[in-house]
């Protein structure tokens, strides 16, 4: 392999020899200087030359490959000539996004992003109105190179996105797949966070004299932001939130979330409290965006609910506070994020909800940028009723300003002397109208019911199949796991890694939330968090693998009197047999 120099000083897009189509585009969005991965991909990349790049999430590594290929794509030619294949469906969504974003002046240029989850139907009609660009996880762009609904002859380019993590999510095989069977005089272009030996092996057997360059990641976080954290169970995040909101003196606020959907549910629930608060997601368009933001300068927006994507590129010099509501999988988001305050060389705040499971990602954050931060205690009902108390207070203070008090002494007076009511009476009953009947003061927090002494335990009734799974083990991370049963096996031709894949995918959970994966004839039984959410459940239950709908279910293991092991039909893949120690064993997922 070569290797690149990067430019101390890096040149602006106008000096990459971008289309200008795609020169257009990123000013649109307000793109103005290549960061150091883009200065230095871009230009190999329009060379024709194949690329391994190694760079941390967040460095600006989709547009240092879409700015490249969609510079030389041909439109007049309706078939795929651009592959980009990638982990997740959220990722692959976020890539498929951004690709529109960058060709919105290439009239008649096509993205399609395909995933598992996702219906055929869809994506069988985008394929056949002609895709130029199709971003897909591997496991689905298989699937449909088989059924021939997808046709790579004509490919010219293929980026493999986070490369390393799809190898970590079982996807290697897939991946070989496809840069065996597509046409040898493609331009590969390779990104990945680190450089495993899987990750070397593949860049030389399949990349044609690749450049390498390697990008740093800033994980440093500036000195004037205050940063701390709240432990929370997931359940309760909202209603720690809302008492964050009423105790801490803020100006304005980004609240950081995972998903576009959970941007409008929690600005909608923020709203219903009484604060003036608002999403922005990638469905948002443009102008409204730039509305809302606007808001946001000027003060007539206080909260502003976000996904990573949505805020990239925002600069807001009256954010005092940033809210990890969810916490970001990756310490370069959340550097990214808390950035987003302390401009300007103001002071700013960082604040990070964690769930007890989750507090493994602290740890990283914290190791990643050199700087512990402090636990904040959730405020008290006594806290917020004392700030309730005092704003009270401070109203009616800002009130005996006003100009309009003569009226209102007037009519006070003359209704003391019509119905000779005490003033402080009268002060009361105005105070409780302007409440409109809404309870002012939190109540206190119901004591813990006593602990009982522990009772003769009875026999235990027969399980029923919707009780929720029993605990049956822990994950490297001490979570409880559970077994559930999925309605896929041996006959649907599934290994381990589709089933990581499409759950992870569908479920928005971990590679280290898996645990022992038992592949029988016409099921398989996988072991996942015993507290997964009623949303995860339904979410799983619809997903599909191979085309088959999982039907994720509890699985209780065999029924009271029957012996497990050799007497289920599972065989020898119930004892953990060779299928297990190849490919669906523990170590491989949690690694």
């Amino acid at each position: 392999m070569s290797d690149i120099e990067r430019d101390p000083e890096p040149p602006t897009f106008a000096d990459l020899d971008i289309d200008d189509r795609v020169l257009k585009a990123l000013s649109d969005v307000g793109y103005e200087s290549p960061s150091p991965i883009q200065a230095a991909t871009i230009p190999p990349l329009l060379e024709g030359k194949d690329v391994v790049g190694l760079a941390q999430t967040g460095t600006g590594k989709t547009a240092a490959f879409a700015v490249p290929v969609l510079s030389r794509i041909d439109t007049s030619i309706k078939q795929t000539q651009a592959l980009v294949l990638a982990p997740t469906r959220e990722l692959a969504l976020q890539v498929a996004e951004a690709f529109g974003k960058y060709s919105a002046h290439i009239p008649g240029l096509n993205v399609l992003p395909i995933y598992g989850g996702q219906s055929y139907g869809v994506q069988l009609s985008g394929l056949r109105r002609g895709a130029h660009v199709v971003v897909g996880t591997p496991g689905r762009v298989i699937d449909h190179l088989e059924k021939g609904t997808l046709d790579l002859t004509n490919l010219k380019y293929l980026v493999l996105d986070e490369a390393d993590e799809m190898l970590k999510m079982g996807f290697q095989e897939d991946v070989e797949r496809i840069l065996r069977d597509t046409p040898g005089d493609k331009q590969v272009a390779l990104f990945s966070a680190t450089m495993p030996g899987s990750i070397r092996r593949i860049s030389k057997q399949y990349l044609n004299n690749p450049v390498e360059i390697t990008v740093k990641s800033k994980t440093s976080t500036a000195s004037n932001i205050t940063q701390r954290y709240i432990q929370v169970a997931h359940q309760r995040k909202l209603d720690a939130l809302t008492r964050v909101l009423e105790v801490e003196a803020f100006e304005a606020m980004i609240i950081f979330v995972r998903t576009k959907q959970a941007t409008e549910d929690l600005a909608e629930k923020l709203r219903a409290r009484g604060h003036s608060a608002a999403a922005i997601n990638g469905d948002i368009v443009q102008a409204q965006r730039e509305r809302t933001i606007g808001q946001l300068k000027n003060g007539a927006l206080d909260i502003l609910v976000a996904t990573d994507v949505a805020a990239r590129g925002l600069d807001v010099d009256r954010i005092s506070h940033v809210v990890n509501y969810d916490i970001p999988h990756d310490t370069e988001s959340y550097v990214h994020r808390i950035g987003r305050t302390g401009r300007a060389g103001r002071q700013g705040d960082a604040l990070l909800f964690v769930a007890p499971r989750e507090r493994h990602l602290l740890k990283s954050i914290e190791k990643a940028t050199r700087q512990p931060l402090a636990e904040m205690q959730l405020p008290s009902v006594d806290d917020v009723n004392a700030q309730r108390v005092a704003k009270f207070g401070d109203s009616i203070t800002e009130s005996l300003a006003s100009e309009n008090l003569a009226m209102f002494r007037k009519m006070i007076e003359d209704y003391d002397q019509e119905h000779d009511v005490p003033l402080i009476d009268i002060a009361a009953a105005l105070a409780l109208q302007s409440r409109d009947g809404e309870a002012f003061l939190l109540s206190p927090e119901p004591p813990a019911p006593p602990r009982r002494e522990r009772e003769p335990r009875e026999p235990r009734p027969p399980r029923r199949f919707d009780d929720g799974p029993a605990p049956r083990s822990r994950g490297p991370e001490g979570q409880e796991l559970a077994a559930y049963r999925i309605a896929v096996g041996k006959r649907h031709r599934v290994v381990p890694g589709a089933i990581v894949g499409a759950i992870a995918n569908e479920g928005g959970l971990r590679r280290s939330d898996f645990g022992h994966i038992s592949i029988r004839p016409d099921h398989s039984i996988v072991e996942l968090p015993a507290d997964l959410s009623n949303e995860t459940l339904e979410a799983l239950r619809r997903t599909r693998i191979s085309g088959v709908l999982i039907q994720l279910q509890p699985d209780f293991g065999p029924p009271q009197g029957r012996p497990s092991g050799r007497g289920d039909r599972g065989g020898r893949d119930d004892r953990g047999g060779r299928d297990d120690r190849r490919g669906g064993g523990r170590d491989r997922y949690n690694d």
